[in-house]
């Protein structure tokens, strides 16, 4: 198949729309294909998430709490408007500012960006590449971002107060692929890499998260991660709990939840003492196995050489078909729960690694590309917020036919909609695509949307 494009040296538009002659295939000479920048975008689906950050106000907080270094009187987008463009840019799949020049000219990016860029266009590569690693990089600018995370989710429960919150800390792993500052081989994971540790609650919203080089322990600055958290939770009167693995079992990290008041399980590493604790179900059972696994349980007390005090400890004991040994773990827990529910409470922290993984897939968190540790950890917090965003989406304005939808699939289905754009006298009309997400569906997205906006109390 050939494809003919003449005049190829003809200029482009400045707002993107292409003045040369359209493209030409040979299966069917009936078709042509043009390229319409400006007057058509793949990402219709943004303006929904646009609406929702509008009636939550989270890129408006994030705008006005940065310090603007800048001092010339020429700027052409305001803090608000570049931190927009770097967090919807994400959502829709454009990890990279080397993207920033034809999303600058996208519609759908221009009035999210609002101001200016609606008439023209959005910030230029160069523009977003200052931004990230220069003003956004300044030690001001960093505490706020760190912090972003919270200030949505405290408007979020604002809105739908928690009636507990239940709290998993992870670590996880970014594959480095050059000479990024802070990069290190981690022999767990086999790879040189970043070591990010993420603290999320049950809904999912990640709370807070930190960049960390590629050789630190699992557990290392815990404290910079929780306690920041912990503290905006002492207003709110709500139950708080914390799940975490071995990584965790650390007396600090005890004392500290217990002087907190929160209710805990943690996966605690298996040792001789606590292994003759359950000997008597580590024997294997008489006579023929069953088909299905045999599970038992056993509660008992118990305190390690570097612990003031004794504290519960649960095990769990898995006999399978065709194994000789039985699988088995302990939990430590201040939980007053029977056994087999304080195993089922502590197994719910899996869901925290489900969220990982959408991060790493749907916002592409990983691609830390910088050369300068700081740069990469504002990428990291960058990323951070576009993954919060997305999980308001779905967690707040989802229908309930749509409600299982994973972040990955509200990309591809919801924020890829093929729109053209129509301008008028005073309207700007987006005729967005209807097929998997049909006018219907997206009505009552933005009903629900709608739900969420504060009202004026009645005088």
């Amino acid at each position: 198949m050939s494809y003919t494009d003449q005049n190829s040296l003809a200029p482009c538009h400045p707002a993107g729309e292409s003045r040369k002659p359209p493209l030409r295939v040979d299966f069917d000479r009936r078709l042509k294909l043009e390229f319409h920048g400006s007057k058509i975008t793949s990402d219709g689906g943004l303006l929904a998430y646009r609406e929702l950050d509008d009636a939550l106000g989270l890129t408006d907080a994030a705008g006005d709490a940065f310090h603007d270094s800048r001092t010339g009187k020429n700027g052409w987008h305001g803090m608000t408007g570049l931190f927009r463009q770097s967090v919807f840019g994400r959502l829709g799949g454009y990890e990279d500012v080397n993207d920033a020049e034809r999303l600058g000219r996208d519609p759908a990016i221009r009035w999210i960006v609002g101001g200016k860029a609606v008439e023209r266009q959005a910030a230029s590569t160069s523009q977003m590449g200052r931004f990230e690693t220069e003003l956004l990089a300044s030690d001001a600018n960093v505490e706020v971002l760190a912090n972003m995370n919270g200030v949505w989710i405290d408007r979020v429960h604002d809105r739908r107060p928690p009636k507990m919150i239940i709290l998993d800390m992870d670590s996880s792993v970014s594959p480095t692929h050059g000479e990024q500052e802070g990069t290190a081989y981690n022999g767990h994971f086999g790879c040189t890499c970043y070591h990010p540790l993420f603290l999320f609650n049950q809904f999912g919203g990640l709370e807070r998260c930190s960049l960390r080089p590629g050789n630190v322990h699992s557990a290392d600055h815990w404290e910079a991660v929780l306690k920041p958290v912990v503290v905006r939770y002492k207003g709110r009167k709500v139950r708080l709990y914390f799940r975490g693995d071995a990584a965790f079992a650390s007396p600090k990290i005890y004392d500290y939840l217990e002087a907190e008041g929160f209710l805990y399980a943690i996966r605690l590493p298996m040792n001789q003492v606590l292994q003759e604790s359950i000997a008597h179900l580590l024997t294997r059972p008489v006579g023929r196995p069953p088909n299905h696994v045999r599970r038992y349980y056993a509660s008992f007390s118990y305190q390690a050489g570097s612990w003031d005090r004794k504290r519960r400890v649960v095990a769990k004991v898995e006999w399978h078909p065709g194994e000789l040994v039985p699988r088995f773990g302990f939990i430590v827990t201040n939980l007053s729960r029977p056994a087999e529910r304080v195993v089922t409470f502590y197994n719910q922290r899996g869901k925290a690694e489900q969220y990982i993984k959408e991060g790493k897939n749907a916002i592409k968190w990983t691609r830390l590309s910088c050369r300068k540790f700081r740069d990469n950890a504002v990428r990291l917090q960058l990323h951070a917020l576009a993954y919060n965003l997305a999980n308001f989406m779905r967690t707040l304005a989802l229908p309930k036919e749509v409600e299982h939808w994973s972040l990955t699939t509200l990309r591809e289905k919801l924020v890829k909609i093929g729109a053209k754009v129509v301008s008028h006298g005073r309207y700007v009309t987006f005729q967005l695509a209807e097929v998997a997400v049909p006018r219907s569906l997206f009505q009552k997205i933005l009903n629900l949307i709608d739900d969420l906006r504060r009202r004026p109390v009645p005088a």
